[in-house]
């Protein structure tokens, strides 16, 4: 008989509530949960085939380990004890920082990923952590951490409640929406028209979003932050610029009037290809609406200025006046964060503490630019030693980061590598040890990172839909297991992962003036915990330590573990509210809008002004029906506009002799891929775009729809040398590309 679970979906950033049609142990249908607290019933494809992509027959069901060059499948037991013995001699005769760590997008939409991954780099001390942060908003967290001393202190724009939305790089009627977790991204665009505001979007492509837009300007790849440079150059020219309730709590306004001097609208118009009265009008606009919100996402972040346009984004929110305000950009507050500590002066934020050892580039927030990875494997330098050993979570960078070919060498040459992953990818088929998660339908599901981007307060919890299978291990034990067998605690009970990180957690609390449970005991405190597993009993410790929570009593009606479990369409906790001055870290306790760092790197987007475009530049796109690599495995979700072409404009099209649906020669600085021409008016001449994820067609992947139609790998046009400097961010889009048709004379490459 049929059943019905409920279940937040883990398949993108908007975080939507689902109800699963369970049929025994399978997922046999999915619809929206109309009466979730945040999603209200809205669905996208994704979530609608969830129960496609949770019984995928590709799946592993269980681990696998590299014996005579090929993988077989093991026991859990023995897959442990080669992890152990692979990883810990590695570390005790070359050091920590000869383990690397990979941390994939996946690990944000899972429980596991955002409990255990923190705990096993602390106990490494490992500074050999790359993620998928510097393939996409690691410039967003840098300028978070400069202007307010927290680089997870990112502003969301008050979709519901803007009247005004400035939208940069961003795609959210495809992606769902990014760094801005909005169940029905499009519902609030269209509210937002239908109520009389403003929607203007910066793409050179015109996409979706662009098309539901009052204004779309195509503007040049990678020039975003000149724009934004020009548009706050206008506010001060004209006297615009009204800090309000801002002005107590931010610094080096007169400072940054007369570092953006030169960024004047006509100074910027040549290299924007935009009007300079267009851009005057933008920032008058922006600066009458009654709220106004400017918000940019991934194709502003992955270009060489990605740092400073993101730094731009909030610096005109400031002039505004819309940071901290409702209709503007706010600070979500998650139940989950800690226990809000009273304003004032922190330690503020720091780049470079240390550096790689091949191309000294500076660390960001505790990672290394994914794009080094490879040379650190495979290039021997008298800095110290190169990663030798590799725990890859959720990860596939020889599809997401930059020059796949030479990393896909690379990892052949380690000591050792695990991989926890539910698919024999493109990376995994490296691994010494594979140990695969069971389908999402078998793992609770909380967002502890989302709910820290939600346009909304809120708080909503999943238990699993369907017992865990027999031979499958839980997420949460696989990454508890991986923390024991690194550290040299192999064979330990891997609940004591999770009561340390309760007895650590709790001892600090106890310790803080401004916490609730000040001076309490911690034992007591541990022992009213309650959940049926150690990640539900850390859950529960979050929430009430949380600024909505019980405070182990000391706020009675707050919240915990049980009332929320009570609440199973999830808990409103109501919309954003301002919050300045609590969120600033920075050493002034102020917002410090005009930052060292970025002072230092406002020449190179002045030389910016001086360079002379490419004749034809490559740019990414995103499909509503997958994520990065992600689901195209899954047949539902492939095929139609889910395709692998490249896009490029009837213009360019006519210039190169290339016909829509022909194959064409598409080349980079990191080499030559092949793919079909889609010849389209919604990219502006100069620009051809090709989809991010693909590149399905390496031998021993065990994706069977998937190498069916593989597409072609985007990244392998990149050799990983262009990096925003300040965040170390590949540079993805606007690079230059050349293109032919493939029965052109190999010259026309060249």
């Amino acid at each position: 008989m049929p059943r019905t679970a409920l279940r937040i979906c883990p398949l993108c950033e908007a975080t939507c509530g689902l109800t699963l049609t369970v049929e025994g142990t399978r997922v046999t249908g999915a619809r929206g949960d109309r009466e979730d607290v945040f999603s209200k019933g809205f669905i996208c494809p994704k979530g609608a085939s969830f129960g496609a992509v949770d019984g995928d027959p590709d799946r592993l069901r269980g681990p696998l380990v590299r014996e005579d060059g090929a993988l077989r499948e093991a026991t859990w037991e023995e897959a442990f004890d080669r992890v152990a013995a692979g990883l810990r001699p590695v570390v005790e005769r070359y050091g920590p920082h000869a383990l690397g760590v990979v941390l994939g997008n996946p690990n944000v939409h899972t429980m596991a990923g955002a409990l255990y991954p923190p705990v096993l780099l602390a106990a490494l001390r490992t500074r050999s952590l790359f993620t998928a942060s510097t393939v996409d908003q690691m410039p967003k967290h840098v300028s978070s951490g400069l202007l307010f001393g927290d680089a997870n202190a990112i502003p969301v724009p008050d979709l519901d409640r803007t009247d005004h939305l400035l939208l940069i790089g961003a795609n959210p009627l495809e992606s769902n929406g990014s760094l801005c977790t909005a169940p029905d991204f499009p519902g609030r665009l269209k509210a937002l028209r239908a109520r009389g505001g403003r929607l203007t979007v910066v793409d050179p492509r015109r996409t979706r979003t662009a098309k539901l837009a009052d204004r779309h300007l195509a503007i040049r790849p990678g020039t975003d932050a000149l724009l934004l440079a020009a548009l706050a150059t206008v506010l001060f020219e004209e006297e615009l610029t009204d800090l309000g309730a801002l002005a107590p709590h931010v610094e080096d306004v007169d400072e940054l009037r007369a570092a953006l001097a030169d960024f004047t609208p006509e100074a910027v118009a040549p290299a924007c290809d935009l009007d300079a009265d267009l851009i005057r009008t933008l920032a008058r606009e922006l600066a009458a609406a009654p709220t106004a919100a400017v918000y940019a996402r991934i194709g502003s972040c992955t270009v060489p200025h990605g740092t400073l346009a993101s730094w731009l984004v909030d610096v005109l929110n400031v002039l505004t006046g819309n940071l901290d305000r409702p209709g503007g950009a706010l600070f979500p507050q998650a139940a989950t964060d800690r226990t809000p500590r009273p304003a004032g002066p922190g330690h503020g934020f720091a780049l470079g503490r240390w550096h790689s050892r091949v191309r000294r580039l500076p660390e960001a927030k505790g990672e290394l630019p994914l794009s080094a990875l490879a040379e650190e494997i495979d290039t021997a330098t008298d800095a110290g030693e190169p990663v030798r050993a590799l725990v890859v979570v959720a990860a596939n960078p020889v599809l997401s980061a930059p020059d796949g070919d030479r990393l896909d060498k690379a990892l052949d040459a380690l000591d050792f590598m695990v991989s926890v992953d539910p698919y024999l990818n493109e990376t995994s088929r490296h691994a010494d040890v594979v140990l695969p998660p069971p389908p999402p339908a078998q793992s609770p599901h909380h967002d502890f990172a989302f709910n820290t981007l939600a346009v909304r307060n809120q708080v909503r919890y999943s238990r699993p839909a369907v017992p865990l299978e027999p031979g499958r291990m839980a997420e949460t034990e696989i990454l508890a297991r991986l923390v024991l067998a690194a550290t040299g605690r192999h064979g330990a009970d891997p609940a004591a992962v999770d009561a340390m990180v309760v007895g650590q957690t709790l001892g600090k609390a106890v310790q803080e003036p401004h916490s609730p449970v000040h001076g309490r005991d911690p034992e007591e405190l541990a022992a009213q915990l309650t959940g049926e597993s150690g990640p539900e009993r850390r859950l529960d410790l979050m929430l009430r330590l949380g600024p909505y929570g019980d405070g182990f009593g000391a706020r009675p009606g707050g919240l915990t573990l049980r009332r929320l479990l009570d609440h199973p369409h999830g808990i409103d906790l109501g919309p954003l509210r301002p919050r300045l001055p609590q969120p600033l870290k920075t050493v002034s306790g102020r917002i410090e809008l005009l930052p060292g760092p970025i002072a230092g790197d406002l020449p190179r987007l002045r030389a910016a002004l001086r360079e002379r475009p490419a004749a034809l530049v490559l740019v990414g796109r995103r499909h509503l029906r997958s994520n990065n690599s992600w689901m195209h495995n899954v047949p539902a979700l492939t095929g139609g506009s889910n395709r692998c072409t490249l896009q490029l404009n009837p213009r360019d099209a006519a210039r190169l002799g290339i016909a829509d649906g022909e194959q064409v020669r598409v080349k980079g600085a990191g080499g030559e891929v092949t793919a079909p021409a889609e010849v389209t008016d919604a990219v502006r001449p100069g620009v051809v775009s090709l989809p991010h994820g693909w590149g399905h067609d390496r031998p021993g992947v065990r994706l069977s729809h998937a190498v069916a139609d593989p597409g072609v790998n985007v990244n392998q046009l990149l050799d990983g040398s262009l990096l925003d400097p300040l965040s170390g961010n590949a540079v993805l889009n606007g690079v230059p590309v050349e293109v032919a048709a493939v029965s052109a004379k190999l010259g026309a490459l060249t």
